[in-house]
């Protein structure tokens, strides 16, 4: 089987589609946790440390120049991208242990066979039938 045939097979299958997907809304999710960390959740924080904001929390290591830049170390960036990753952390663990708890209940309670129709019921009495005599 050739490599073309095998990626049709998987892209046909449903997984690049689901895939996609998936990468999509992660992206847009990552872009709603840092408009919650930038705009609600730092700006108190700040506040209440004494009106600091936490993007410009920066080491300089080397002033600016007319010729160059300043050479900083932006710690500051660093916690807001921490606290970014640790609330996605907490969305996925919420949602994987959501649907954990789905999948456990589903199997505790399987679905009850489909019941017989009285189609069915009368031919096996004819078969039944047929064989004792």
């Amino acid at each position: 089987m050739g490599m073309i045939s095998e990626f049709k097979q998987f892209a046909i299958k449903g997984n690049m589609i689901d895939m996609a997907v998936g990468i999509v809304i992660g992206a847009a999710f990552g872009k709603i946790v840092s408009s919650l960390v930038n705009d609600v959740i730092m700006p108190p924080l700040g506040l209440a440390i004494g009106g600091v904001d936490f993007a410009d929390l920066a080491i300089v290591l080397k002033q600016a120049t007319a010729d160059a830049a300043a050479v900083t170390i932006g710690y500051g960036a660093f916690i807001q991208t921490v606290i970014d990753f640790l609330i996605i952390a907490l969305a996925i663990f919420v949602a994987i242990k959501a649907i954990s708890s789905m999948k456990r209940k589903q199997e505790e309670n399987p679905a009850a066979p489909p019941a017989v129709s009285e189609e069915v019921l009368l031919l096996r009495e004819i078969r039944d039938s047929l064989k004792r005599d």
